[in-house]
């Protein structure tokens, strides 16, 4: 996959998502595997660690936040109103719409990601996909 199959139709970057790159599951499988292999089940009675079960259960979630795949490659919300609108409108991405300005669509990211896609979707209309790519970006 090239990088600019990782540049998202909102403006975020694949690669920079933790889901994507995979790290957090891979290490929370690994402590899962750790944990089964110490017993330390057993361990977190002795040691008085209430809330251990919990924890692991936790763990497994983590497992699971794997995105194999970036946006453009069918990754993330498969019902994402921001993706469909963009290929509706046969736009490479959310920079090339007319009516960016107060997009309600766009507003959901808000919540998760402040205004980091509003930047980044300036920095690929200012200066394309290339150079938003090997510059710095927000998330």
């Amino acid at each position: 996959m090239n990088n600019t199959e990782l540049v998202a139709y909102c403006g975020l970057y694949c690669g920079d998502c933790p889901f994507h790159r995979g790290k957090i599951a891979d290490l929370a499988r690994d402590l899962r595997k750790e944990l089964r292999q110490s017993n330390f089940d057993k361990l977190a009675s002795v040691a008085r660690i209430k809330n251990y079960p919990e924890c692991y259960q936790a763990l497994g979630g983590m497992v699971k936040i794997r995105c194999k795949r970036a946006c453009r490659g069918g990754g993330g919300n498969p019902f994402c109103k921001i993706r469909l609108c963009a290929r509706e409108k046969g736009c490479a991405g959310c920079w090339e719409c007319s009516t960016i300005e107060g997009c309600k669509k766009l507003g959901i990211l808000a919540k998760y990601h402040d205004d980091a896609y509003l930047k980044n979707l300036a920095m690929i209309k200012k200066g394309g996909i290339n150079k938003f790519i090997a510059g710095k970006r927000a998330w």
